[in-house]
């Protein structure tokens, strides 16, 4: 398998994928695309990229594009790695929480890129602080209900928890204080728990070498 990526400092997409994948522990080649250049998309589509875009996935003669579509064939591909949860209604929660990561929150992402070197402190706008406390409550209600079974959104690790790093990465970035947003105690609990993964640390340590 092969998967195209962007620059590790800023493509929260390519961070979606690339985690699921490596949670398969199945072998597989980088093929990095550099962003923020006028031949993104053009490189992009020569590596193989169907629009263009980034990440994608490239096993044999399947080609898959998106992010969330990619975590989902892998889920299909890999069952024994347990990417969703095995109980339907855990599973379903699951995937409400990753789509809506996949299709909302748009200020947040616009007002606070991924940027994995980046320490500062923004005034961000009231749309943003309505995202934001949208996402302390969807944490608080799933940690509440599966904090027996794991750190992680679901108890163990799944793919929500890949579509919810980036936004870990987000609040450290910009110093968002998720106390101030609702949060006590189990949301900053679940940002610290993703942001210590050996697979995140692993991306993160070559962002920044």
């Amino acid at each position: 398998m092969e998967i195209l990526i962007g620059d590790k400092v800023w493509s929260s997409w390519s961070l979606r994928s690339w985690l699921a994948l490596k949670h398969t522990r199945e072998p597989f080649i980088e093929t990095l695309i550099g962003l923020r250049r006028v031949e993104t998309n053009t490189d992009a589509r020569a590596a193989g990229s169907p629009n263009g875009q980034l990440p994608v996935l490239k096993d044999g003669e399947i080609t898959v594009w998106d992010s969330l579509a990619i975590c989902e064939y892998l889920a299909d591909r890999f069952p024994d790695a347990r990417l969703w949860p095995a109980d339907p209604a855990r599973r379903a929660l699951g995937r409400a929480a990753a789509a809506e990561m996949h299709s909302s929150f748009a200020s947040l992402r616009g007002e606070c890129p991924m940027d994995l070197k980046l320490r500062t402190e923004v005034e961000l706008s009231e749309a943003t602080h309505v995202d934001i406390r949208r996402i302390v409550a969807l944490w608080n209600d799933l940690r509440g209900r599966f904090d027996g079974g794991g750190p992680f959104l679901l108890g163990e690790w799944s793919i929500a928890d890949a579509f919810y790093t980036p936004v870990a990465t987000r609040f450290r970035s910009y110093g968002v204080l998720l106390t101030d947003y609702g949060d006590k105690g189990a949301a900053g609990a679940y940002t610290e728990a993703l942001l210590e993964t050996p697979e995140f640390k692993e991306w993160e340590a070559a962002a920044l070498a």
